[in-house]
């Protein structure tokens, strides 16, 4: 099964993506753009980004648990990860994206009803 981007709206009225993997479940958030266009570029550099060397880098949550941020060649952050409960988990997350991010489908939930 291939990933989606899923691109929605904000109750506050931003737009938003998802980066879900095969199985539905999310593996790269973006943050909210005030515009629909602007959240499809961030939506195209997630694409462009995913296999860059170097866009990934692992962090550690407060808790300590890992987590991982993608970011363009100009060191902005353009997605971050769901917490995980392992190094391991997390690294399994960025090769998800790896994978997923450039073939991705995407569902634009902004043009329903």
């Amino acid at each position: 099964m291939s990933g989606k981007f899923r691109l929605s709206k904000a109750a506050n009225g931003q737009f938003h993506f998802h980066l879900e993997a095969g199985n539905g479940q999310v593996i790269l958030s973006g943050e909210q753009y005030k515009a629909k266009d602007s959240a499809l570029n961030g939506i195209a550099s997630v694409r462009r980004n995913a296999v860059r060397d170097g866009a990934f880098e692992p962090l550690t949550a407060r808790d300590g648990r890992p987590y991982f941020v993608l970011k363009a060649s100009n060191g902005q952050v353009i997605g971050q990860s769901q917490l995980y409960a392992s190094a391991a988990s997390c690294n399994q997350g960025m090769e998800s994206v790896k994978k997923h991010a450039p073939e991705a489908e995407l569902v634009d939930e902004t043009l329903a009803g």
